[in-house]
């Protein structure tokens, strides 16, 4: 029994340490592609928000809340021209695309430069189809540093310029639960695309995003 013991002490050690390097890993390899400032970041097409629920419980969720308000902010700086909100639609009572276009709205965002991505189910798909769907080629990642580093990473081994957007994290007290769910996530994403070579759930046809003219610098 204590051999035994021993075993599996030592299998879920070599785990976590693998777990770590993997997240370390993906840090290292999109340092410099984020931005926490706003007039750091390179002007882009489009903005990628990537959804969360509004609510946690009867709680706003503040990591939803910072990503609209980004996006609003990006668009009217001109830093893009034009939003794709990307979530889960999974019933016709939760369905994140939808409530961050009556939120982005309320924020003087145009409806003509917005596309709504339905079948954004988890990152990968969100980034994936960016690039396969809507026909982006670059692009500016909005969300928290911990979302954005694993969609960069994603987004580079696509071909897909990409630049990331880095809003505030949630208070401290939920900010744990998220990171360590994270990490398991890195580790899903390498499986993803370097063994199981994973595709999104859904493709479809493409769709055309309406992208803001340029404006004069009058304008």
């Amino acid at each position: 029994m204590k051999k035994f013991f021993s075993i599996i002490v030592l299998i879920s050690l070599l785990v976590l340490l693998a777990l770590a390097a993997i997240d370390r890993y993906i840090s290292s390899q999109v340092a410099g592609q984020w931005f926490r400032h706003m007039d750091q970041l390179p002007a882009q097409p489009v903005a990628l928000v990537l959804g969360t629920s509004k609510y946690v419980g009867k709680r706003l969720n503040t990591y939803y809340t910072f990503r609209v308000e980004a996006a609003a902010q990006l668009y009217h700086t001109n830093k893009v021209r034009a939003l794709i909100l990307s979530g889960d639609n999974a019933t016709r009572y939760y369905n994140e695309p939808i409530t961050m276009l009556n939120d982005v709205l309320r924020l003087d965002v145009p409806r003509e430069h917005i596309s709504l991505d339905y079948a954004g189910f988890r990152t990968f798909d969100s980034v994936v189809r960016a690039k396969q769907v809507f026909g982006q080629q670059a692009m500016i990642i909005v969300s928290q540093q911990f979302h954005v580093e694993r969609a960069l990473y994603i987004a580079n081994h696509y071909g897909i310029k990409a630049y990331g957007y880095v809003v505030d994290d949630a208070p401290s007290e939920f900010h744990w639960r998220v990171r360590l769910r994270e990490v398991l996530a890195r580790a899903k994403a390498l499986i993803d695309i370097h063994i199981l070579k994973a595709k999104p759930h859904f493709l479809g046809e493409p769709e055309e995003v309406n992208i803001r003219d340029n404006l004069t610098e009058s304008e």
